[in-house]
C-alpha cells in the first residue's frame, strides 16, 4: 500500500531510496531540488486526453514502453523504495506513484512525501546539480488485480451503497457530475500553511461528513485521474481498503454520453 512519509523520515534515508521530483524540468534545474532527487516531469508520463476520449489505452496511463524507459533512465529498479514529491501539495507526485502501482511496482515500496518542495526548503537545504544514477533495465509487470474501475463498473456502483466521490472543485461539480456523487475537493486533505496533510482526526471528520467512510466501498473520479490520485493515496494511508479508481474519469464518462447531474450534492 502506498504510504505517506514525513520529511524527517526522508531526511534519514536520503541515498537509500529513489527520490523522484515530478515538477517541470525548469523548476528542477532552475530552482533546485531535494538532495539525490531525479527529475521525472509530470508531462512525461501522461497519455493525451484524446486517448481517453477515443478509448485508446487505459485512461491517462502511459504505455508500458514509455514508462519502462522513463524509470530505466532515472535509474529506478523494480525493487527500489520510491519517494515522490512536487511543489503542489503532492498531487502530481501522487499521480506518479499511482501510475507506478498500476504498472506493477510493489505498492509497499511507494511513498508520497508529506509536504512538498516548498515545505522541505523551509527547513532543509536543496541542490541544483542532478545526481549521477546508473540506468537500469526497468521491467513493467502489471498486477493481475488493480483498483481500476471501468465505466460500466462506475455505472453499476450508482445503484449500490458505494460512495462515488468527485474530487474536483465546487464549480466543476455544480456544472456536471456523475449521478449520486458526493464532492470532496482533493485539496481539502491538505493544510495550505504547512503544505502537508491535515491532522488525521480533522481529515476523518470531514470525510465522515460526506459519507466517505472506511466501511463502504469508495469510487473516485475527477476529470483526467490526476486529482483522484492524491485522494486515493490519502484514503489508503488512512486505512480505507475498498477504494476504486476510475481512470477514465469524467473525460471518458462525458465522451460516452453518460448522464450527468448538476447542482450541489444530493
Amino acid at each position: 500500500m502506498t504510504d505517506i512519509v514525513t520529511r524527517s523520515w526522508l531526511a534519514d534515508r536520503l541515498g537509500e531510496v529513489a527520490l523522484v521530483d515530478t515538477r517541470e524540468d525548469w523548476e528542477y534545474s532552475g530552482i533546485g531540488h531535494l538532495p539525490t532527487a531525479v527529475s521525472v516531469p509530470f508531462d512525461t508520463f501522461r497519455a493525451s486526453e484524446h486517448a481517453v476520449e477515443s478509448g485508446e489505452g487505459e485512461g491517462m496511463l502511459p504505455d508500458r514502453e514509455t514508462w519502462a524507459g522513463l524509470l530505466s533512465e532515472a535509474g529506478i529498479a523494480p525493487e527500489d523504495h520510491v519517494v515522490a514529491y512536487d511543489d503542489t501539495h503532492g498531487v502530481f507526485a501522487a499521480r506518479f506513484l499511482v501510475t507506478a502501482e498500476l504498472l506493477g511496482h510493489d505498492p509497499e515500496r511507494l511513498h508520497l512525501l508529506d509536504g512538498d518542495f516548498s515545505a522541505w526548503q523551509r527547513e532543509r537545504a536543496v541542490e541544483s546539480d542532478a545526481p549521477e544514477r546508473e540506468p537500469t533495465d526497468y521491467t513493467v509487470d502489471p498486477p493481475a488485480e488493480t483498483p481500476l474501475v471501468d465505466i460500466e463498473g462506475v455505472a453499476a456502483a450508482i445503484d449500490t451503497d458505494a460512495t462515488i466521490v468527485d474530487t474536483r472543485e465546487d464549480w466543476e461539480f455544480e456544472e456536471g457530475h456523475i449521478p449520486g456523487a458526493v464532492r470532496f475537493d482533493w485539496r481539502e486533505a491538505v493544510d495550505d500553511e504547512n503544505r502537508g496533510l491535515r491532522p488525521r482526526d480533522e481529515l476523518g471528520a470531514v470525510l465522515a461528513e460526506r459519507g466517505i467512510t472506511p466501511d463502504r466501498r469508495v469510487v473516485l473520479y475527477c476529470n483526467t485521474a490526476r486529482r483522484i490520485s492524491h485522494t486515493y493515496v490519502v484514503l489508503r494511508h488512512l486505512g480505507y481498503e475498498d477504494v476504486g479508481f476510475y481512470e477514465g474519469s469524467l473525460t471518458e464518462w462525458e465522451a460516452a454520453g453518460r448522464p450527468l447531474s448538476t447542482g450541489q450534492s444530493e
